[in-house]
Formats: structure tokens, C-alpha cells, sequence
């Protein structure tokens, strides 16, 4: 690559990565400057510096959904008001969810719901603790339509905490360290154990006014469900503390006293044979353009041997084994360019999924499937090939054993996107829809159907052929509704439009790549698949 292509490639990557930070930062201070010195005035800290409290030091951590909602409500949700983190405490991984009480006093949105009820998931599928830092007002009351009814509304967290408690005794630790009023008190109360600050936390079915309102009594809040009240009267909580700083402090001890887990054996990290701050190069300035994965490969995966599995065959996927911070892992990653098969006959197109590559991978994921080796799926597919001979090699029956295989895996699924992710295969290489444990994604992640220059062709291509055996160009009426699609798809197509949908886990920078895998494959691997939707019970329940 020469200086100056690589100066450009540098620079779309960091243009992205720019922006993230900035968008990051913004949605770090939640509901602002203001409303975090009045959370401070009420001598309580902040959702994130709790979270930063509780987590080990130093180590790893990954907020999931941190874009989510950020560009709906015209700015009002950032996080929807809810900072949901896998992380370590006593070096042991947990999911923590909180309450942001800078946004509107932590009341729950649509997607605050979405954001608990993920955080619940990975806790359910990963098998690892969750603890609840509630710090809420409560239902988001103009928005209630879309939090309090449906299947998926905020009924189905009471729904998780009572699975997680009586079938999978995951273990559920909740901190109420500020208001937790009406049906949220389930979300605690479901909990294995309560933690209260004395003259900061509430708890109650109905607050003050509302309890006026329905029985015409008057009382204070203290009096009502502080935590004074619940440790000694009530009995609903069980431990009472004096301030955030000894609550944190009360929850990790109590997560050091849960009983140990044997640990799967694992080996001994390597570094990347190539920094992370090559991504950077590596990737190119148009997501179009041709680049080498192996190389990106060695910007992820340890120092060790990557086994390639048939790399002769099928070259357009690449299979084999390797390992990220000592753990094994079998990885299926999109070869991009153009690719002549040494066998002869005609090059073929990467990033696209092919007769021979599918069933490949359908045969590496069943092995590793049998030798209980997670899998990394390393996403940049425009999707599966089509036209005649593909269709008559049989490239539906062959995608179908590739998306079999692939969903019926019960071993972890990590995956990472780095440019596309479209089409059906989008959905070949572990979409959402397939329930894989975490998805990442790099700033330059395009995640739609199709690019914007393809829904251009479907929507006006016939219009287009009219016109050239007309001898006739588009008009501007055309081109500029043209431009306003490609304009459209672009907007949908960015990462960040994703994450704020929750469709990946987090937007990640190329130097947080490596650490966040190495932490959610260490969460995953108890995972004991398989599952439908959330979780999977015992055969025999108590």
C-alpha cells in the first residue's frame, strides 16, 4: 500500500473513530453537567461512576447498547436512560445494569426496556451473575404504550428475574440507590439479595403522592419504604448501608463470597502478531475496495499459528483456528477482492458466499461444534451468489446446510463486522436473528439489506432502461430522488444507526477490539446451548 492510499485508508477509519469518541462522550454525561452536580448534591454518584466503582480495576469492560436511542427524542434518551456493562468484579465476569438518574430521573423508555431485558439475556445465556444498580423513577409515563404492555414489555424483566432465580440460579444482586417505585420494586425484590442507602433509596409500590392520592393517608418517603423501614420492619431488603461508596463496596464482597465456578482450560495469551493500530491501514478508504483479511487476522487473533482449514478450496471464505488472550477459537471470515482459484476456472468475487465456500463452512462449524471450540465470525459478506450456474449448483441447499449448521451450533458465537454485513449473508454468518452471544462491530460497519447503489437499481432500474432506449438521461426530478435513496441508505447503513437500534452490542475503536473479545468469550463459555430465544431450561425443574 503506498503512503499516500494509506494515509486516505487511515483516514476513513479515524474520520469514524473520531466521531464515535465525540458521540461517546456526549452520551457519557447523560443528562449533563447539570443534572450530574445535582446527583452529586443528593450525595449520591452517578450510574457510571458506580459502575466504574464496582468493576476490577484495569480490566476490561464492554457497555452494551451505549448508542441506543441516541438519535431519537430529539436527544432527550442518551443510553435510554439505562448503562447496561459486562465487566469483572473479583475477576469474575457479571453483567451490571443501572439506572441513569440524569435522564429523567432514570424513568424507563421503550428501549430502556429493550436495553434490561438484553443485559437479562446475556446473563441467562452466559450463565454469569447480574447486578441491578436502581436508581429509577419509574415508568416514563407519555411513553408507556411502548413500555408496559406486549410480550416483550417491562412485565417480561419480573418474567427473566423469576427464571433466573428458580430454574437457573444465576445469581441476581440488586442495590436500590435511589427511587424504585411501583412495578420496578419487583425487579429487586425478584433479586437474591437487596442492598439499601440509608437517606438516599426508596422503595415502594406507590410513592408518597400517590399513596395520598388512593388511600388519603400522608406520609413521608423515609417512613414509607426507606431503608431504615425495609431492613427493619418490612424485612424486604437485607442489607442497609451508609452511602455509595460502601454499597459498591458491600456488592463486590458479596460477589467474592458466591461460590466458585471451575474455569474451562485455556491457554496462554499471546501478543497479535501485528498491533491494532494497523487496522487503521489495513482497512481501505472505500468499503469496496479490496483488502487482505489475514492480515486484519493478525491485527486480532494471538501470535500463534492460524491453522487455515482448506485454503485452497473456496478461498472466498476463510476458515481455521487460532485463539484471542489464550482462548481457542475457530474463525469464518469473508476473504474481499477478487479471488482465482488455484484449481482454474473463472475468479470469483469476495465477500460473496458461493456453492463450494457454503458447504466448507457448514463442515468447519460441525467440527467445531464437536470439539466445543467457540466461533468468531469475522463479518465483511455482500451476500450469496446468484445468476444460473449458481442457482444450478445448488446454492439454496447449500446455504441452507451453512445457515443449519451455523444456527444449530450450541458452542459460543462471537461476531465482528468490519465493513458489510448484507443480505442473507448477514444472516449465513450469525446475524442477531441467530442469537449469537455478543455482536461488534468497527466504526466502519455497514449493516442493510443491500448498498444504496443496489437499492438504486431495484427501485429505478427498469425507469433507467426506459430512458437509455430512449436516448434519454434522468431528468433532476429522477436524479435527486435517486441521490435521496443512496443518501437514505448511507444514513441506515452507518454503525451507529445500528447500535441505536440495538442491532450490535458495541461500536467498537480497533484498539478496544482485542480486549472486549478476549472478555466476551471468557462470559460465553459457559453458555450450554442450545436455546430458543433467551434461555434454555432443565430437562427437570425444582
Amino acid at each position: 500500500m503506498t503512503g499516500g492510499v494509506a494515509e486516505e485508508a487511515r483516514g476513513r477509519l479515524a474520520e469514524l473513530s473520531d466521531e464515535l469518541k465525540e458521540l461517546r462522550e456526549r452520551l457519557r454525561e447523560g443528562g449533563g453537567a447539570r443534572r450530574i452536580e445535582r446527583q452529586h448534591d443528593q450525595g449520591k454518584l452517578t450510574a457510571r461512576e458506580r459502575i466504574d466503582l464496582l468493576l476490577d480495576q484495569g480490566a476490561p469492560s464492554v457497555e452494551v447498547g451505549m448508542l441506543v436511542a441516541h438519535d431519537l427524542y430529539d436527544g432527550q434518551a442518551p443510553g435510554a436512560g439505562v448503562v447496561t456493562t459486562v465487566g469483572r468484579v473479583e475477576g469474575r465476569e457479571v453483567v451490571v445494569v443501572a439506572n441513569d438518574a440524569t435522564v429523567k430521573a432514570g424513568s424507563w423508555w421503550p428501549e430502556t426496556i429493550t436495553k434490561i431485558l438484553r443485559a437479562q439475556e446475556i446473563a441467562m445465556r452466559c450463565r454469569i451473575p447480574i447486578v441491578y444498580l436502581v436508581d429509577s423513577a419509574g415508568v416514563n409515563l407519555p411513553y408507556q404504550g411502548g413500555v408496559f404492555p406486549g410480550q416483550y414489555g417491562a412485565a417480561r424483566i419480573f418474567y427473566y428475574n423469576s427464571v433466573m432465580r428458580r430454574y437457573l440460579r444465576i445469581p441476581q444482586l440488586s442495590a436500590v440507590m435511589g427511587p424504585c417505585i411501583a412495578g420496578g420494586a419487583y425487579l429487586p425484590a425478584l433479586s437474591d439479595v437487596i442492598l439499601m442507602v440509608d437517606g438516599t433509596s426508596f422503595m415502594g409500590l406507590g410513592g408518597p403522592n400517590l399513596v395520598k392520592g388512593a388511600t388519603g393517608q400522608t406520609v413521608g418517603a423515609e417512613e414509607l419504604g426507606g431503608a431504615r423501614v425495609h431492613t427493619e420492619v418490612s424485612g424486604v431488603a437485607h442489607y442497609r448501608v451508609a452511602d455509595d461508596e460502601e454499597c459498591i463496596d458491600r456488592l463486590r464482597q458479596l460477589v467474592r463470597e458466591l461460590p466458585a465456578e471451575s474455569e474451562p482450560a485455556e491457554g496462554t495469551a499471546t501478543p497479535p502478531r501485528r498491533p491494532a493500530h494497523e487496522l487503521y491501514d489495513l482497512l481501505p478508504p472505500d468499503h469496496r475496495q479490496p483488502y487482505e483479511t489475514r492480515d486484519v487476522l493478525e491485527c486480532i487473533l494471538d501470535g500463534d499459528d492460524f491453522d487455515e482449514f482448506q485454503p485452497d478450496h473456496a478461498a472466498e471464505m476463510i476458515c481455521g483456528t487460532g485463539s484471542v488472550d489464550g482462548i481457542p477459537v475457530g474463525v469464518i471470515a469473508n476473504a474481499r477482492g477478487m479471488i482465482k482459484p488455484k484449481a482454474g476456472g473463472a475468479p470469483r468475487f469476495g465477500g460473496i458466499v458461493y456453492t463450494e465456500s457454503a458447504r466448507k463452512v457448514a463442515y468447519f462449524i460441525e467440527t467445531m461444534n464437536r470439539h466445543r471450540t467457540p466461533l468468531l465470525f469475522v463479518q465483511d459478506v455482500s451476500g450469496f451468489m446468484v445468476g444460473p450456474d449458481a442457482e444450478h449448483s445448488g446454492i439454496i441447499r447449500a446455504g441452507a446446510q451453512f445457515v443449519e449448521a451455523m444456527a444449530t451450533a450450541t458452542v459460543p458465537k462471537i461476531v465482528l463486522t468490519l465493513n458489510h454485513a448484507s443480505g442473507a449473508g448477514y444472516y449465513a454468518m450469525a446475524g442477531q436473528g441467530f442469537d449469537p452471544d455478543f455482536i461488534l462491530s468497527l466504526p466502519t460497519g455497514r449493516m442493510g439489506v443491500m448498498e444504496g447503489s443496489s437499492a438504486v437499481m431495484a427501485l429505478f432500474g427498469s425507469q433507467l432502461d426506459r430512458l437509455k432506449e430512449e436516448g434519454k438521461i434522468p431528468d433532476e426530478e429522477l436524479t435527486t430522488k435517486m441521490d435521496e435513496v443512496r443518501a437514505e441508505y448511507d444514513r441506515q447503513l452507518d454503525a451507529r444507526f445500528a447500535a441505536a437500534r440495538g442491532f450490535v452490542d458495541e461500536v467498537v475503536l480497533a484498539e478496544e477490539l482485542r480486549p472486549a473479545l478476549g472478555l466476551l468469550l471468557r462470559a460465553a463459555r459457559r453458555n450450554p446451548g442450545p436455546h430458543v430465544g433467551a434461555f434454555h431450561l432443565p430437562e427437570t425443574a425444582p
